[in-house]
């Protein structure tokens, strides 16, 4: 984690943007694009799977020739009395479950098009569930392209749908491809390996997330020492309004709270089956927390009145009473080591109690303090969480922004008071940070050591919870900047180690963080390595997990997926520019300098033979634009 140039990761990031090479997954070429696995154009008038999707939906489908993308026929959606009605395609009757697809399709409306593609699915306890991936809008024909949908085998009734208008809305040419499989690095150090001394390294999930078998083969091999469940177990997943309200009109009961984890099932389960340890996230947030809880009657009308501060607390028991029993029930041999009992109740601008309302309405105001006023609530929720958390779950306090000054002096204010009366455990670092270009980032290194030591003088435990750092762009600049903050940030937690149990990272690839645009986390798209992850694993001196006999000092090298001998040319290993006996980025970056006219690049009589890939015209740039595609698994020697 030394301070070290990333001169081979800049060179390689800047010439593989100067080459404009494609953007697809490392190790597929074009031309082993796969089939798709289903298509229809509509012009054999085939509808199979097509309808709507049940109930009050009013949707009826035909095919039409008024309007078509392609040929003459499309599919027509017409009736609809609401605008979330629409056309529909149940999938899981047709394709894999735990399998990452590409949805496309042409939509167009009669004389407008606003449409967007959404999900829904039942869940093993009957539960339904949506989501929206994307809203296309204009006057001619839109195009929802490459859009990864995928379920699990614990869902059923799956279907993808097309919804947001009471027009005629046609849809067209939908295609559906299974994602090919991307080779991660196997050659890598496993992060968890390089830190397993110093606390866990552990990664956040969503069911999504599990389709991908690149995706999954990165946790396995480096996040899985703990898994928090990313959405499926904070209170708007887990919260059963079904139940509740129907138990409610049944006895008069408005202070027992129903539970349900059939969101969170495939993710516990998969934990269950490889013996994971779960972060627990989270039980009591003004975030992501229906209404209907806080009010009368379970009520979900807007101007309902909340209930009493009393009231208020006998359902808090009730709810987090039966999320533990229900959770260790259904999974007794899951190691629920953690648990975020209260997730950010300080108000970022006055640091005091978040503003009364609904964050549903609102964002940032808080259901709990129009309750109770204030933050009062916190102390008996940390009370039901000890009564009733297995005796082995340890409690946390988990917060953002928890180095700012103010906001950090009243997060320490109500952990000391819970910790005075043995209520509490830890305190969870969110750390959701921002690395701007220079040293102008958010928190600065030294505002951040000084929360971490402050925080570690209470006593308390310290978990790193929700890790990511964000760049303006993509740039190797950016990218370089991002890795020293990086190597800096776990230089502090290997320092603190006997303070700090966790390093959770929010997500495993830029693709599908939450912060997807500033490009956060340390591994790309692609499921390859970035800077930042070299410099947390460089000169960290660790022992794999199978082996005990030798230590070993890490380093990265990028390679292709082929052996040396597959790249060798006689006795000539071709691509070893600089005659290492290898063939990686290094080679890249020397290549790069010599066909750029960098007089110090001076390479040894084989490593000339060696630089001239592609054998034309001696070496130039198309050597290096060959060497730049095979180091991107775009293209072999």
């Amino acid at each position: 984690m030394k301070k070290t140039t990333k001169a081979a990761a800049i060179c390689l990031s800047t010439m593989l943007a100067a080459q404009s090479l494609p953007l697809m997954p490392a190790g597929v070429n074009a031309a082993d694009t796969p089939e798709p696995v289903y298509f229809n154009d509509f012009e054999s008038g085939d509808l199979t799977g097509w309808a709507n999707r049940g109930g009050e939906d009013t949707t009826e489908v035909s095919i039409s020739t008024d309007k078509a993308s392609s040929g003459k026929s499309a599919l027509m959606a017409s009736g609809q009395s609401e605008t979330w009605n629409g056309p529909a395609l149940r999938i899981d009757n047709i394709l894999k479950p735990n399998t990452e697809y590409l949805f496309s399709a042409k939509v167009v409306g009669r004389y407008y098009t606003n449409c967007t593609l959404s999900w829904q699915y039942t869940d093993s306890d009957g539960n339904v569930h949506y989501a929206n991936y994307k809203t296309l809008q204009g006057s001619d024909w839109q195009e929802f392209k490459d859009i990864k949908v995928s379920f699990t085998e614990e869902m059923t009734d799956v279907f993808i749908y097309f919804e947001g208008t009471k027009e005629d809305v046609f849809v067209d040419d939908v295609t559906i491809t299974e994602v090919p499989y991307t080779p991660i690095q196997e050659d890598l150090p496993s992060l968890k390996d390089v830190y397993h001394d110093y606390f866990k390294i552990g990664t956040a999930l969503t069911p999504d997330d599990m389709a991908s078998k690149s995706f999954m083969a990165l946790v396995e091999k480096h996040y899985n020492e703990s898994i928090t469940v990313g959405n499926q177990m904070k209170p708007d997943s887990v919260l059963d309004l079904k139940k509740t309200k129907a138990n409610y009109e049944e006895t008069g009961d408005d202070e027992t709270i129903f539970v349900s984890f059939g969101a969170a099932k495939p993710i516990l389960n998969y934990c269950q089956k490889n013996k994971i340890p779960v972060r627990i996230h989270t039980l009591v947030w003004h975030s992501q927390t229906p209404d209907w809880f806080f009010k009368e009657g379970f009520s979900e009308e807007k101007d309902a009145a909340w209930v009493t501060p009393e009231k208020m607390l006998k359902r808090m028991e009730s709810y987090i009473k039966n999320y533990f029993e229900t959770l260790l029930e259904l999974y007794p041999d899951v190691d629920f080591y953690a648990c975020d009992v209260v997730n950010e109740a300080v108000d970022d601008h006055t640091s005091g109690p978040r503003e009364k309302g609904s964050n549903n309405i609102q964002q940032g105001q808080s259901a709990w303090v129009s309750v109770f006023g204030d933050n009062s609530f916190i102390e008996p929720a940390f009370t039901y969480a000890r009564k009733y958390a297995p005796a082995s779950c340890k409690l946390y306090y988990n917060d953002y922004n928890e180095f700012a000054q103010g906001k950090h002096e009243a997060i320490l204010k109500i952990v000391e008071d819970l910790k005075s009366k043995n209520l509490i455990d830890g305190i969870g670092m969110q750390s959701h940070l921002d690395v701007r270009q220079g040293q102008d980032a958010w928190p600065s290194i030294s505002s951040y050591e000084k929360a971490i030591k402050n925080f570690a003088e209470t006593g308390l435990d310290i978990q790193i919870t929700e890790l990511d750092a964000t760049i303006p762009d993509n740039s190797a600049k950016s990218q370089e900047t991002q890795a020293q903050y990086y190597s800096d940030l776990f230089d502090l937690y290997v320092k603190y180690a006997d303070k700090i149990s966790a390093v959770i990272m929010w997500g495993v690839t830029d693709e599908k963080s939450w912060r997807h645009t500033q490009y956060p986390l340390v591994f790309d798209g692609t499921y390859q390595a970035k800077p930042a992850f070299k410099a947390i694993v460089d000169d960290m001196q660790y022992t794999t997990a199978a082996s005990t006999k030798t230590t070993t000092t890490t380093t990265l090298t990028t390679t292709t997926s082929e052996t040396s001998e597959s790249l060798a040319k006689g006795d000539l290993l071709m691509g070893d520019v600089n005659d290492d006996g290898k063939v990686d980025v290094k080679d890249a970056v020397m290549l790069a300098r010599y066909v750029g006219g960098d007089t110090t690049a001076k390479l040894s009589e084989n490593g000339e033979k060696q630089a001239d890939i592609d054998d034309k015209n001696g070496i130039a740039v198309g050597d290096l634009t060959k060497l730049l595609r095979v180091l991107a698994h775009l293209d072999t020697l």
